[in-house]
Formats: structure tokens, sequence, C-alpha cells
């Protein structure tokens, strides 16, 4: 569960880490009113779930009321690589005199935690730790192992924040800690963490959070109630929705060729080869979604899949792809009969069988003579087909 930026605020405020003030609002009019409460100069941020915001031109300083109102008025309806803006943050500009980049989150690869900070932070971070890796400090923690003071500390020293207090660093390092393990976060990062105030006055220096990005774990939903505040009213997709109450793991994509198999592993590669297939034949087709039916599937789940993904207006052809372990690969060729006859659909379907049953379940659909679906041997191969059935779908 990725949160917006306004919505990260208020965890980091929840432990005590300053913030600029700040208020969300969704219209121009509420921007302006807000920025007047808030005094000039203030930033008006454009609100989505991605990064590179202020290169997209999302994050623009107002100096007057009607500077706000029409800058929130030109974001409010961007989208920012596929991601929609849903609203704005008028926040307080503060006199930056250097900025960090910090974040914690879990990495998959070694199993563990990493905190991770650079002295040299705001935009391009990723650019920096490309360029200067020696600049980038990293610290591993142990799944069952705690971050204290001491471990925070040692991480404030060697990260460089020698425009900061190493007391104060060390806080904030430990509060984002608190965050992270308290709300069963995968990633609370920010940046920057801004060194601020009048240079020419040592007692107005301090630290504070100028932006911020927070992605929860939603397997932990269940263990906190206050979530129920972070969900998106504004922004509901219907098959996404529909695919929740059946159970299904569905992502709505933007793409021309349903993707459906079993195993997140695998539907991803699917999503690649599809996405690579387009993109060699020269037509840029990509995945429309991302459907993993898990294990053990069975046909009316198989069924429910093919419901939600031949329903979606802009799928032209549907590639599935199943590797039978637990689920079998002949319960899934009855699903996929089952959903063609009751849908009475005539989608190009691609599939390619492989493990439990497989040459069970190619019998079936070699049986069925359906012209609508077709077999595979390899995913390589059923991708580059799926991808030129939805361009000959599209021309129909």
């Amino acid at each position: 569960m990725d949160l917006y930026e306004y919505q990260a605020r208020e965890l980091l405020a929840e432990q005590g880490i300053a913030l600029p003030r700040g208020e969300y609002v969704t219209t121009a009019d509420e921007a302006a009113d807000a920025a007047a409460r808030i005094g000039f100069p203030c930033v008006i941020k454009g609100q989505a779930t991605i990064g590179h915001r202020g290169q997209a031109g999302a994050v623009k300083v107002a100096h007057n009321e009607g500077e706000a109102r029409d800058l929130a008025r030109r974001i409010l309806p961007m989208s920012i690589h596929g991601h929609d803006v849903n609203g704005v943050l008028v926040a307080e500009a503060k006199n930056i005199l250097h900025e960090y980049y910090v974040s914690i989150s879990v990495d998959r690869s070694s199993r563990d935690f990493d905190v991770l900070a650079t002295a040299n932070g705001g935009t391009e971070v990723e650019e920096v730790a490309r360029r200067n890796p020696e600049s980038v400090k990293r610290l591993h923690i142990e799944a069952l192992d705690d971050f204290d003071e001491s471990a925070a500390r040692s991480m404030a020293a060697s990260i460089g924040f020698y425009h900061a207090d190493i007391d104060q660093a060390a806080d904030i390092l430990l509060r984002m800690w608190r965050c992270f393990t308290e709300n069963d976060a995968t990633l609370v990062e920010i940046n920057p963490l801004a060194k601020i105030g009048d240079p020419d006055d040592e007692s107005s220096k301090s630290l504070c959070a100028l932006d911020a990005k927070i992605s929860l774990d939603g397997n932990a939903a269940f263990r906190h109630d206050g979530w129920s505040r972070f969900t998106d009213t504004g922004r509901h997709d219907p098959f996404e929705e529909r695919a929740k109450a059946l159970g299904l793991h569905y992502v709505h994509l933007h793409g021309q060729v349903g993707v459906i198999g079993n195993g997140a592993g695998l539907v991803m590669s699917s999503l690649d080869a599809v996405s690579g297939a387009g993109e060699s034949q020269g037509t840029g087709v990509k995945p429309a979604n991302f459907l993993d039916i898990g294990g053990g599937a069975s046909a009316s789940v198989m069924r429910d899949s093919l419901s939600i993904v031949l329903s979606d207006p802009q799928v032209r052809s549907v590639l599935i792809n199943v590797y039978g372990g637990i689920t079998s690969c002949r319960v899934v060729a009855e699903g996929i009969l089952s959903a063609v006859d009751a849908l009475d659909s005539h989608m190009p379907i691609i599939v390619r069988f492989d493990g439990n049953e497989a040459s069970e379940g190619l019998a079936i659909l070699d049986r069925a003579s359906n012209p609508c679906i077709s077999v595979c041997p390899t995913m390589e191969k059923a991708a580059a087909m799926a991808a030129e059935a939805a361009v000959e779908e599209d021309r129909k």
C-alpha cells in the first residue's frame, strides 16, 4: 500500500518528526485559501503515489493567492507516468541549507532491513548513488535485531551530517525506525531531510522532513484499524474492486493483452514477455493487467478470472500461462472452456501449459476445437502470439 505524501506525513508526525505546516486540498480555490493561511512563499505539491513529481512539473512555489490557485489548477489534472494526481499539498516553504536522503526499507534479496542514507539528498538521488556509491551509507539490520541509539548515532556520523547536529540526526533515524516497525512498513523514506534555518543564526537551524514516501505491507492491514483513513475513496478501479471481492490478486494496467497466470513470479515474467513482444514487433502492445490465480486454482477461479479480463474493453487478446504444481492444468482448461461458453466470447486466447496434467489440459482444449483458443509450447512464443492477436483484433 503506497501512501500519498500527505498521508505519509501523518505517520511521521505521529512519531514527532518535524514537518513544514501543510494542508491537503482537492480544488484550486481550496489551495488558494490554504496558501493564505500558511503564508507565502509556499509550495504547491501534486499528490501522486510516485516519485519525480518535481521533474514532472507537479511541485511549484507560489508567492500569492492567485499564483497558488493557478498552479493548483494546472497541477490537479496531471498524470505522472500513469499515476493521476488526486489533490495537492499546500506546504510551508523553508529556507534550505542542506539536503539529505534517508530511508529504511525491507531488503528482500538479503532478507533483512536496510537503513540507507546520503548527505547528497534531494532530486536524482539514484544518479548520485550511481556516480558516487561511496557517498551512500548502508546499514543492514537482521530481522530479529533492533536499531538502537548507538547504531543511530554511528549511522548519523558516517553519513556526514556535518551541517547538522549528530544527536538530532540520530533521533530522527530512531523515530523513522519506530515508524517503520510500528506500522508494518516496507519503506519509510524522507527525501529531502533538510537542514533549515537562518545561515547566520546557529540556534535557528534544525532538521525537517520536506518530503516523505511510505509503503505499508497490505498483509498486515488486519493489525491496523487506523489504516482505513488511507483508503483512496476517490479512485476505485471497478475491475480491481471486482477481483478483490472474488479473492483474486489483480492489478489493472493500461495495455491490450490480458495476462493470467499462477504465481506472482510467473505472471510478472509473462508481463515482461508481452511487453518485449510488443516492442520487438514494433506495435507497442503492452499487458492490460496482472492476474495471479494462485496455487490450486479451481475451474470456477479460472472462470472468474477470465470473466474479469474479458470484460475489460481495452483487452484485445488474452495470454494464459500456467505451470501446474498444486494447480492442475486439466482443471484450468475446464475453467477456460466454461468461461468462454458462458461469456460467449470470441476474444483470442493463447494458452501455455506446463507441469501437472499439462498434457491432459491441452487434450481438453484440443477436443473442444474452439477457433478462439490457441496453444503454444513456450511463454515467449505464447506472448508473441498474444501480442500479434491483439493487433489483429484491434484492426477488425
